[in-house]
């Protein structure tokens, strides 16, 4: 069995409504496509049967792809979580200590990570480097254009 994988409750009410969708959406209209694309008759020269099988193809891949995530997932009780240094699901406001840029960031597991929206994969070099760390630490972060520094400003759950 493969890592488990943790997430939020939105965050599995998330994967569950998607799987959900293709089951019971996207599944029946793709068996008409194929259908349809039947009925035109010759299948060895019909373009229209190959590009339907390969969307079905895709798309069980995908279903098979979700229910493994949802099998290996693991809800985080937000309320166990510490804030005196940093963990995941909370949120950090740090500065750019080059260029005093403020940054407000909410740690995420891989699978909620939405930039636009503030939240951070844990896995990214800055959440990286941010684990376990408290407020006033300054840290030195690897990212692809260089070394940034870092200071932690605050952590909220």
């Amino acid at each position: 069995m493969s890592d488990l994988v943790y997430v939020t409750e939105e965050g599995l009410r998330r994967l569950k409504d998607e799987l959900e969708q293709l089951r019971n959406v996207d599944r029946p209209a793709i068996s008409r496509q194929i259908a349809d694309a039947r009925d035109k008759g010759d299948l060895s020269e019909n373009a229209e049967y190959a590009a339907a099988k390969e969307a079905q193809g895709m798309l069980e891949m995908k279903i098979s792809k979700l229910e493994d995530v949802i099998a290996r997932s693991r809800v985080i009780d937000e309320s166990k979580i510490d804030a005196s240094s940093i963990r995941i699901l909370h949120k950090v406001k740090i500065r750019n200590k080059s260029n005093n840029a403020e940054m407000e960031y909410q740690l995420v597991p891989e699978s909620e990570a939405n930039l636009k929206l503030g939240k951070l994969a844990v896995s990214s070099p800055i959440a990286q480097g941010l684990i376990g760390k408290k407020v006033g630490d300054v840290v030195q972060i690897k990212v692809p254009s260089g070394v940034i520094p870092f200071e932690v400003i605050a952590i909220t759950v």
